[in-house]
């Protein structure tokens, strides 16, 4: 048996009423039936019944009856104005009072927004143009009425300009009207055009305002006017061009957002729209502009009560400042945000990307919810309030309106709740976003991608031509939905002009751009973090070697937005165990190799990154790239060994052993072995060790194996064995193999190998007593080094490496006191360099005085050279001669002219050889 529908109820009180009016039992079925789905059903016919006694009529037309009962379970004003004049259900007014013409507008708009007819932008833009119509013809009779006393008002260009929701075609439906008036001189006599227009004004708004015996007047402001209350009703075209350029305050832009010429005069308003326009859209915000709009909205907030649905914290004022900022700040270049309405602006926002799909989505659909909770409550009495009534019973009615069913209450103010918390995240996001302060404080981001080209050469640009080249390129580029992006390379000009080499960071900003075709990700990672931006174009306007490597790494930028992430630079041994447990992942011998080569590229980006950003000091980035080399080729051993490098081991010489590695230093090594059985094993191994790191291939270089320093240099087998090392160094080392052994660390391999040969070694380096002859051999190639190595074309008075007081003075000077106190001193057998000078401090080897000179000339040269190769990308040991790449260095390491850098290496390499000298050749 099928279980019949239930029948509606219709309440005892009213049944006779309802029975006399109606006699069909299907009619009053049908009535019922809307009555109970209503959010009153009780109450609604008590306003019902009232209605059909006035109109039968409106129980026979299926729309009127719509209407009547939408509006008896949502208004209790309308319900009882609908009961003296039915014909308002039309939208019809039986009069011509203004009072009776908003309320045909709202029985019908309301009504049919309650009922689910039409949804609530539909219905506000809808009520907004019956408040023209209803002031238009109101502005004609005042111009009537006015004409009389002042003549000139029949021919006065004379415009209402609606503001606030009313402008944007969003009107509440318990809202004031936001309007100003302006007017123009009819003839030549302004005086008497003034006084016409203020008093047309003036009439316009009293009979607006005035309330009759069908009920209260429109609530009037004029309040957004030029001055406020203080100021003249109505202004000249004039008078407003001038107090916008010299008075108008931040609030005041804001408002001539909405702003939009809705009767009186077309052409007037027309000219009007234009003066609003350049005011907000030529000159723009500031950043005390931005501050006062922020300041604004907090006092707001603060001043709201927590049941406010429109100011409160989560509230729809949250949404409009939110969206309206934005507008204010990239409106300015994107002609296509400058929408009056908030969904609208929305939209525009979303389509052109400045706010991502899901902010878009939930902020729409929040804002729909808060406005339709809003008309709700204020239809009930037709009162002007934004707060969310306590009584229970009241919230049950409105959650039941908005089709809430088991607990409306609890359900809506839940929904509410959760609205609230995603409003005020996103609007905390978008509202307080750093790039917006970033954008408005920048000259070239105010100006736009043509005019900032314009300012390229003000801005350090050399070659300006090819500057503005790269910049149409990076434009032409940008999809629409790129349009934030667009907006946001002015503002990277300006940070690229504090660059050592802005030409540069330009070019290189260019390939990075082009190579990511989706910049949403990136204008996302600015918008929240301009920082990010900051940064990308300091690495880029300093160093070559940087953009080559973020071509290849476009991953890496998200990390400069968090320094976190940007200093994630491990120890030694944590590293290598990250990168054996990403190779555990990858079976597949070139997957390993490409794992291993980026391990490489990506840790040198972060730490060159955190170099250029002054992050570390030099001996920080000297040891993270050894560390980093002792990663790569425990790993790339690992592959070469196939997994087992027992009895096989790696010896770190020169800067790598000393931990003192370079950016683009060769790795100068050994291979030792434990015995001669597994001579044939370690040539394989060594040999494949170098395809690993250092053969061409898709996945880039990672490091060029030297193992010159081995046993009779390239003569000799590429591995010895331990035993074959000690009996070399012990019968035919030379003395600058020795010196070369200072250096020697095990850096990968077995390590019970790595501390033999460390042993097998050290009898042959640290003796008791050197001989003469072997301290003649050493100054005789340091002579040499001076004489001769030096390249064709380098400048000898400005070498880092070579020069007289430079690198190599300190290198030869340590490490032959090393090996002259070392075999009495077991602390001095250190390999790194500034290690060793602190050693010998402590041991009064040296003078204090004497180590501190010492330590600066190599801090100093080393930091220039390491600067020079992020510069120019590749390894350069002397100070430029190019007066450009002079002055782009000087700038690098902090300088504020050339001459200062060359001064300053004179100074310490003057007093390091003094020191060298005196204690050298003693």
């Amino acid at each position: 048996m099928t279980e019949r529908a239930s029948t509606p109820t219709i309440p005892a009180q009213v049944r006779p009423r309802l029975e006399r009016l109606i006699t069909d039992e299907a009619t009053r079925s049908d009535i019922a039936t809307l009555m109970e789905s209503g959010p009153d059903p009780e109450g609604a016919w008590e306003r019902l019944i009232p209605i059909l006694e006035a109109d039968l009529g409106v129980a026979r037309d299926p729309t009127l009856l719509r209407r009547a009962c939408a509006l008896a379970g949502a208004s209790r004003p309308l319900s009882q104005a609908v009961a003296r004049h039915p014909s308002l259900l039309a939208g019809i007014a039986p009069g011509t009072t203004i009072p009776l013409q908003v309320q045909a507008a709202l029985a019908s708009i309301a009504a049919d927004d309650m009922a689910g007819v039409t949804d609530m932008p539909t219905a506000t833009a809808h009520f907004s143009d019956a408040i023209d119509r209803i002031v238009e013809g109101a502005l004609e009779m005042a111009r009537v009425e006015v004409a009389a006393r002042h003549p000139e008002a029949t021919d006065l260009p004379f415009s209402v300009v609606a503001m606030g929701k009313w402008g944007a075609q969003e009107l509440n439906y318990a809202s004031d009207i936001d309007l100003i008036f302006v007017h123009d001189v009819v003839g030549d006599d302004d005086n008497a055009s003034r006084a016409a227009a203020l008093a047309l004004a003036s009439r316009l708004l009293s009979i607006l305002s005035t309330a009759t015996s069908d009920g209260p007047g429109l609530a009037v402001d004029a309040a957004l006017r030029p001055e406020g209350s203080m100021g003249p009703l109505s202004r000249s075209i004039d008078g407003y061009t001038r107090y916008y350029a010299q008075w108008g305050e931040a609030w005041e832009l804001q408002a001539l957002l909405k702003a939009r010429p809705a009767l009186g005069d077309p052409e007037l308003g027309d000219r009007f729209a234009a003066v609003a326009a350049a005011a907000v859209w030529e000159v723009g915000l500031d950043v005390d502009a931005l501050r006062s709009i922020r300041r604004l909205k907090e006092r707001s907030e603060q001043e709201a009560r927590p049941a406010d649905i429109k100011r409160s914290r989560g509230g729809i004022r949250d949404i409009e400042f939110s969206v309206q900022l934005l507008q204010l700040v990239h409106g300015r270049l994107d002609p296509e945000l400058r929408q009056r309405g908030t969904l609208a602006a929305l939209d525009a926002l979303a389509e052109l990307g400045f706010l991502e799909t899901e902010d878009h989505v939930r902020l729409g659909a929040a804002y729909r919810f808060l406005r339709d909770l809003e008309h709700r409550i204020q239809l009930w009495d037709l009162r002007q309030t934004h707060d969310l009534p306590q009584d229970r019973d009241r919230r049950n009615q409105i959650g039941r309106s908005m089709g809430l069913t088991t607990d409306p209450a609890a359900e809506l103010d839940q929904r509410l709740a959760d609205v609230r918390s995603i409003v005020r995240d996103v609007h905390e996001r978008l509202y307080f976003r750093p790039i917006l302060d970033a954008l408005v404080g920048s000259p070239s981001a105010r100006l736009g991608v043509e005019q900032a080209g314009i300012r390229l050469e003000a801005l350090g640009f050399k070659d300006v031509v090819a500057a503005q080249r790269a910049l149409a390129d990076l434009t032409s580029g940008l999809s629409r939905r790129s349009r934030a992006m667009h907006q946001v390379l002015p503002l990277m000009l300006d940070w690229l002009s504090l660059t050592p080499d802005p030409d540069l960071g330009l070019a290189q900003l260019r390939i990075v751009l082009a190579n990511t075709p989706d910049h949403a990700a990136l204008v996302t990672l600015l918008q929240v973090n301009p920082l990010a931006g900051e940064r990308l174009c300091r690495l880029l306007g300093s160093s070559r070697l940087i953009g080559d490597l973020i071509d290849r790494i476009p991953e890496f930028i998200p990390r400069l937005a968090d320094d976190r992430l940007l200093g994630d630079i491990r120890e030694r041994d944590a590293e290598i165990q990250r990168l054996l447990g990403l190779l555990e992942a990858r079976p597949d011998h070139d997957a390993r190799v490409g794992t291993v080569r980026r391990f490489a590229r990506r840790r040198k980006l972060r730490i060159a990154a955190r170099d250029i950003l002054g992050e570390v000091d030099t001996v920080a980035t000297l040891a993270a790239l050894t560390d980093t080399a002792d990663a790569a080729v425990t790993g790339g051993l690992i592959i070469a060994s196939e997994g087992d490098p027992a009895g096989f081991g790696v010896i770190a010489m020169g800067k790598w052993g000393g931990g003192e590695l370079s950016y683009g230093s060769d790795l100068d090594l050994m291979y030792v072995f434990d015995d001669d059985s597994r001579r044939e094993d370690a040539q394989r191994i060594a040999t494949e060790l170098s395809r690993v790191l250092s053969e061409p291939s898709r996945h880039g270089k990672a490091y060029t194996l030297d193992a010159d320093l081995r046993p009779e240099g390239r003569k000799g087998p590429l591995a010895r064995s331990i035993e074959g090392y000690r009996r070399y160094y012990q019968e035919w080392a030379e003395p600058w193999e020795l010196l070369a052994l200072i250096k020697a660390r095990p850096a990968a391999g077995d390590p019970k190998l790595g501390s033999s040969f460390t042993g097998a070694i050290g009898d042959s380096v640290w003796r008791q007593e050197l001989p003469v002859e072997f301290l003649r051999s050493i100054r005789a190639i340091k002579a040499r080094v001076e004489k001769e190595r030096i390249p064709t074309g380098e400048d000898p008075d400005y070498h880092l490496k070579l020069g007289r007081g430079s690198i190599s003075d300190v290198e030869f000077l340590t490490q032959l006191l090393q090996l002259r106190h070392g075999g009495r001193i077991a602390n001095l057998r250190v390999p790194g360099t500034l290690h060793a000078l602190d050693r010998l401090r402590e041991h009064e080897v040296l003078p204090a005085e004497d180590v501190s000179v010492l330590e600066e000339a190599y801090r100093f040269c080393t930091t220039a050279r390491l600067r020079l190769h992020l510069q120019v990308g590749r390894a350069v040991d002397s100070l430029p001669t190019d007066p450009d790449a002079l002055r782009s260095l000087a700038s690098f390491l902090g300088f504020d002219r050339p001459s200062a850098l060359r001064d300053e290496y004179r100074r310490v390499t003057r007093r390091s050889r003094q020191v060298f000298e005196r204690h050298f050749y003693e």
